[in-house]
């Protein structure tokens, strides 16, 4: 047996990962409560005997000095050396015996916590049904209010957040789903940044949440790193630390900037993109933005220079979002009374209004000069290495042209007047020509305009969508002059990356024929100054274990910041409701299974409450959705360790997600989306 305050105690192969967390925090003078600990030596002497009752007379001394005259009602936990890790915390995997009064009652409880070793194992492949386990035990207290308290916000993970789940009595409520307790967030001084309403919370003073807030950076100091708490408050009011443990949630630091998001650039860079493109096609956008943003006014120019304007995550494409008017923020008091986004927005309106007349010429001279441009172009495989590089670096000064005029003529559109876009125009041509027979080469060669129907990547050919219905029209529907000319300056952008792409692939196959790239599509890889030096013989040739970007991977968030290291951390805008709370796993996508017997492999689990023993069913999931439950719940822990999405405090979602209807899951934002009704349900 080893105290909690004996010095040996903060060995985790003796005492387990929880008992030697609460020995190093008492030495540290944080408020842990007295108990001791059957090492794993006891534990496993117990094993060997088969007999519970093979402790020997120093437990029994340890259990009379806890107990004392009183006869103080023990808990008796797990404390395995597996649990309580970076990796994998083993939330919730084990028992835990809650007051323990007796000699008797106590060797039950060790041999009940010793046993739940086997069915952990059932639930992790990797875990040994006899692997060393030690039993701690303490005072069971009878507290006034518990709950959890995390280090760094456990869905976004913002390191200058703390979160913190409140509900009377003690924790375990909160840690088995069975409720959601109340939220609070709070800045590292322990300051509230926002609270949840939930009513089977409680309200924890400023004081309290200051406490905490306290425990929390303690403890980060003492592990060397963020932490998972689990608290209580006695009868007395006095705080206890009962358990740390490391978030395994990915720390990603503090978010800083403007507020991005793809939205307005979905359309144009749908997928993501891989070095060379980006060089050819997105700064070309981020030219073209500054100068129609700078051109009308509606941004102050400090701002527009302070700000990135487009950025690259991972090769999918993003921009501010407070350029456009959507980073959804609410604005600050200040900000509500500053008159001079007013007046920005006034002088913008007169500007455009000036141009009202003269832009729509001014764009359709450009799509003329485009057209001329583009039709001079002769074969590629005739021109030169270099010519081919000019023949890029004029497509992105092109495009920086067509992009500009592309947002200005925007600002004309009327939202309301009808809608002939390029898109549609597209899959009626291609309907047509497949009905006539044509190959798909002979289709994009004939009519260009299908170009639209793909989004641009470097590669030999466009690939075009296998199946095109055409969508109905109207012969005589009517659309205002700025409309058309929009749409005609997006399908020159388009026919410009096209260019560029072909153009690259080209490169590329020079390259490869030569025996200087392996592949062609390694083009994709370099920078435009990087293939300019290939091609003089100037740089190393990429090699097959150089890696390369992928191009699979998450959408990103609607709205989001960035931290230092270019992590992504979701916002959620002004007034976008309640909803879930996301728990966490990313984003994913499969049948709903609401019904009795084990969910289907890649099935969304949608349930009233989050059961502990969901634990083993987490493996075989897409996604989670629970009515009830914390983002801070054992199975939530769990989840987001085995990155399923999970999205918890969803009211009403088995009613809203029939079984059998098809829903994506988003951890992060907490919100799932209907992509195909269940078969008979509302």
């Amino acid at each position: 047996m080893l105290r909690l305050d004996d010095g040996r105690a903060a060995d985790a192969r003796l005492t387990g990962g929880k008992g030697a967390a609460l020995a190093r925090a008492t030495a540290a003078e944080l408020p842990v409560l007295p108990g001791f600990v059957v090492t794993t030596a006891g534990t496993a002497e117990v094993d060997r005997a088969g007999d519970v009752r093979r402790l020997g007379p120093d437990a029994r001394q340890a259990f009379q000095q806890l107990v004392g005259p009183g006869s103080t009602p023990l808990v008796v936990r797990s404390s395995s050396t597996v649990e309580d890790q970076g990796e994998d915390s083993m939330a919730g995997r084990f028992e835990s015996v809650v007051g323990v009064s007796g000699w008797e009652a106590f060797l039950d409880a060790v041999a009940t916590v010793l046993d739940s070793r086997e069915q952990a194992a059932r639930g992790n492949a990797s875990l040994d049904a006899d692997h060393p386990i030690a039993v701690l035990v303490q005072p069971a207290l009878e507290p006034r209010a518990g709950g959890v308290m995390l280090g760094v916000d456990p869905v976004t993970g913002r390191s200058d957040r703390i979160v913190v789940s409140a509900v009377s009595g003690g924790p375990d409520k909160l840690v088995s789903g069975e409720t959601d307790g109340r939220r609070y967030v709070l800045d590292r001084s322990g300051a509230v940044q926002s609270v949840s309403d939930e009513p089977d919370g409680v309200d924890l003073s400023s004081r309290r949440l200051r406490d905490l807030a306290e425990i929390a950076a303690r403890v980060e100091l003492l592990f060397d790193g963020p932490q998972d708490v689990e608290w209580a408050v006695d009868r007395d009011d006095r705080l206890w630390l009962l358990q740390s443990r490391p978030v395994t949630t990915a720390v990603k630091g503090v978010p800083t900037g403007p507020v991005l998001g793809p939205g307005p650039v979905a359309e144009t860079f749908p997928d993501p993109l891989d070095r060379l493109e980006e060089d050819l096609w997105v700064e070309p956008l981020r030219r073209a933005l500054r100068e129609a943003f700078g051109l009308t006014g509606m941004v102050a120019g400090q701002a527009l220079d302070a700000s990135p304007v487009a950025v690259s995550v991972g090769g999918r494409i993003a921009v501010d979002l407070s350029l456009f008017g959507q980073a959804g923020e609410r604005p600050s008091l200040r900000e509500r009374l500053d008159p001079r986004p007013k007046l920005r927005r006034i002088r913008a309106a007169w500007r455009v209004g000036r141009l009202r007349s003269a832009l729509p010429g001014l764009a359709e001279d450009v799509i003329d000069r485009v057209d001329a441009e583009l039709a001079a172009v002769t074969s590629l495989d005739v021109l030169t290495d270099r010519q081919l590089v000019a023949l890029l670096k004029r497509a992105r000064e092109a495009l920086a042209s067509v992009h500009a005029h592309e947002v200005l003529v925007g600002l004309l559109v009327d939202p309301e007047s009808p809608r002939l876009t390029g898109t549609s125009v597209a899959l009626r041509v291609l309907d047509h020509a497949r009905h006539d027979g044509m190959a798909d080469a002979d289709i994009v060669a004939a009519h260009p305009v299908v170009l639209a129907l793909t989004s641009p990547r470097i590669a030999a050919a466009p690939a075009l969508p296998a199946a095109a219905e055409a969508p109905p029209w109207t012969p005589g529907d009517d659309t205002d002059r700025a409309a058309v000319v929009r749409e005609a300056l997006r399908l020159r952008v388009r026919w410009l990356q096209e260019l560029g792409a072909r153009a690259a692939w080209e490169l590329g196959e020079r390259l490869h024929r030569a025996g200087r790239l392996q592949q062609s599509e390694v083009v994709r890889h370099f920078s435009l100054e990087g293939l300019e030096m290939a091609l003089r013989g100037r740089a190393a040739v990429w090699r097959r274990d150089e890696p390369a970007r992928p191009r699979a991977g998450e959408a990103l968030p609607a709205r989001f910041r960035l931290t230092a290291d270019g992590e992504v951390v979701a916002v959620r805008a002004e007034g976008d409701g309640d909803g879930g709370s996301g728990a966490g796993g990313g984003r994913g996508r499969g049948p709903v299974h609401s019904g009795d017997g084990d969910p289907p492999e890649g099935s969304v689990l949608v349930v009233r409450s989050l059961d502990p023993q969901l634990a083993t069913q987490l493996p075989r999931l897409a996604g989670l959705v629970a009515e009830t439950g914390s983002v801070l719940s054992h199975v939530a822990i769990l989840a987001r360790e085995a990155g399923v999405p999970t999205v918890v405090g969803l009211a009403g979602a088995l009613e809203r997600f029939g079984q059998g209807g098809v829903v994506e899951v988003d951890g992060t934002s907490g919100d799932v989306r209907v992509v195909d009704e269940a078969k008979g349900d509302a």
